[in-house]
This record gives C-alpha cells, structure tokens and sequence, in this order.
C-alpha cells in the first residue's frame, strides 16, 4: 500500500498544506478546531513526515539572503562595504542558526528581475535583506515583494526608518561633518555629490546644505561637483574644483572612494593636505586609514545595521508576522590628518 502524503491528510482535513506542515511542526497559528481536525486526518491516514524532506525545508525555511549590487559594475570597488554588511548578517545567522546566502545583482541587467525571483523560488528563503541603492529602486523591490518573501531594505533613502526599513542618519551626520569643517574656519566649503540613483548618497547633499545654513554660510551651486560614487569621478571633480582661479579651502564629499580622487588629484596639483586644502569623506572604508593622510569621514554602522536587518527577519518567522519597525543606527564623525585649520 502507498504512503499517505501531506496533500492526502490536506484534502481529508480540508485545509491547505501549509496548515498541514504548521501541525506536524507544532508552529502556532493554528486554530484548535482546525489543529484537531488535521491531527484526525493524520491519524486516519497513518501519515508519517518524510524526515528527509522535513530536514531538507527546514535548512531551507533558515535561509537568509543578502543581495546587493555587484561592485564588479564600479570602477576601484570598494570591498569593505560589502564585506561588513557580510560580518554583520553572518553573527546574527551563526548565533540563532541560521545560514547566509551572498548574492550580486547588477540592476542594469535587463532581466534582473526574472533572476530575482527564479534566486528566491530556488533558494526558498526566509527573509531577504537588500542594500542600496537596489533597496531604493521600486522594480527591484516590487520583484521580490511580489514572491511574498520577507524583505528589510538596508538604506533605502527615506529621511526617517519605516517599516522593514534600517537606515542610517546620512543627512545629519553630513550636517555635523560641515558644522566641523565651518569650525576649522573655512567658508569655501565644497562639495562632491554621488550617484543620483542612490538616494541615501542623495541625502548626504541635502544635510551639506543643512550645515551650511546652520552655520550661516550661503548654499552656492558653483561649489558642488557631480560624481558617481567612483575614485575617477572625485578625481574628476577634485582637478574641476581646484583649478579654479578661487578654489575652496575644503572639499567634502558624498563617499570615501571620491575622497580619496580628490586627495589624487590635490596631490597631482602641488596643493599640500591639510595645511592648503582639507578633505573630507563618508564610509570609513578600509582606505580612508591607508592613504595619506589618514581621511577625515564619517564611520558608516554597515555591521550594525546589517545585523538589525537580519534580526527583524529571524524574529518575524520565528513569531510567524511580518518585519517589525524600522530602525536608524546613527554614524559617527572620525576626524583625521586630512583635515586642519583653514589656511591664512
């Protein structure tokens, strides 16, 4: 005689699988009517869980997924990014048993949304979390929300945390970083802007503006450089900025890669850091303390927020409900030798 199967003691029980598979696994979410009416079915039936298949849903269901945009796409990527986001998810998946799936998505593909979804059907995961700038593009997103898979954005450019959200506060660390330089006594503060379809870069211009008009210092247009996140672009914007007639006495710019052109770029002018020119930067990226001189930034929780990110997503299936309230974990200012007083 056959085995019965999960579908048998369903149709008997008149319930769904699902329903089946939380009584076997004694998950909550069930009605005790219902719970009797499947344990019947069950027992109706002689039905025994295939332990293997039961192992292998298991492993699957403690699937955590990080996607995130493929630095293969950037020219002089910078790892570290990619690799604290890595450290943070791995401590919370090793510490409730969990395991972590790494995958690169370049969002200038123009299938990359099929890809996604054939990633999550295979893979089967939990909860995924995704970084920017993929978290704030809405096809992305609407392509794994579609699956009905739990999802946090890490930095999806909101000014405040929502719902399934962990963010940082990009803006008024900005503010607080022009606040410092305006404190050093420059006035001719620059700026090097990032990659306009990263909104959360994009907010690191807005509290620049913050700064300044906190400080009473006029906004002015010609002081901001367009850049793309890359170490070409700050070169780019450094060599624009300072081979003008009236150069700034400090630049500060959206990311640490671009920092680190314009420090290039300096350099190929004769202009002596800090005692000349002040740079500053955002990330705190492994070569923000590599260069010299060591860069003044903004030390991104990229760990800390990674870690919250997978938090949300083992609690919310541990509890059976969707990701709970977004969170915000502040950055934090390090000032180094690449920024002084104002020259005279």
């Amino acid at each position: 005689m056959a085995h019965s199967t999960i579908t048998d003691v369903a149709r008997l029980a008149g319930v769904s699988i699902k329903t089946v598979s939380r009584v076997v696994n004694r998950e909550g979410g069930v009605r005790d009517a219902t719970r009797a009416r499947v344990e019947a079915a069950i027992a109706e039936l002689d039905y025994s869980p295939n332990q293997s298949a039961r192992d292998l849903a298991s492993a699957r269901a403690r699937l955590i997924c990080l996607i995130y945009d493929d630095p293969s796409g950037y020219q002089l990527p910078s790892a570290g990014y990619i690799i604290r986001l890595q450290a943070g998810v791995l401590r919370v998946c090793r510490s409730h048993g969990h395991e972590l799936l790494i995958h690169p998505c370049s969002y200038r593909a123009p299938d990359v949304e099929e890809d996604l979804k054939a990633l999550i059907r295979r893979a089967r995961p939990a909860g995924i979390i995704l970084a920017a700038p993929l978290s704030n593009m809405n096809r992305i997103v609407r392509a794994i929300t579609d699956t009905g898979t739990p999802l946090v954005r890490l930095s999806p450019g909101h000014q405040r945390a929502t719902r399934q959200v962990v963010a940082t506060n990009d803006r008024e660390f900005s503010a607080e970083m022009t606040r410092y330089l305006v404190s050093c006594g420059h006035r001719e503060i620059a700026f090097v802007a990032g990659h306009p379809q990263h909104k959360a870069v994009g907010l690191r211009l807005l509290g620049y503006q913050d700064g300044l008009k906190e400080s009473g210092i006029a906004f002015s247009e010609r002081l901001v450089a367009q850049g793309d996140n890359s170490f070409g672009s700050g070169l780019a914007a450094g060599l624009k900025l300072l081979q003008r007639k009236r150069r700034p006495s400090a630049i500060f710019a959206a990311n640490d890669d671009m920092a680190v052109g314009v420090l290039r770029a300096a350099n190929q002018l004769g202009i002596r850091i800090p005692d000349e020119l002040s740079i500053a930067g955002c990330d705190d990226i492994t070569l923000a303390e590599q260069v010299y001189p060591p860069l003044t930034t903004v030390r991104q929780p990229f760990a800390a927020m990674a870690e919250q990110a997978a938090l949300m997503l083992i609690k919310s299936s541990d509890e059976n409900e969707a990701a709970g309230a977004g969170v915000i974990v502040p950055g934090a200012l390090k000032i180094r030798g690449s920024t002084g007083p104002a020259p005279e």
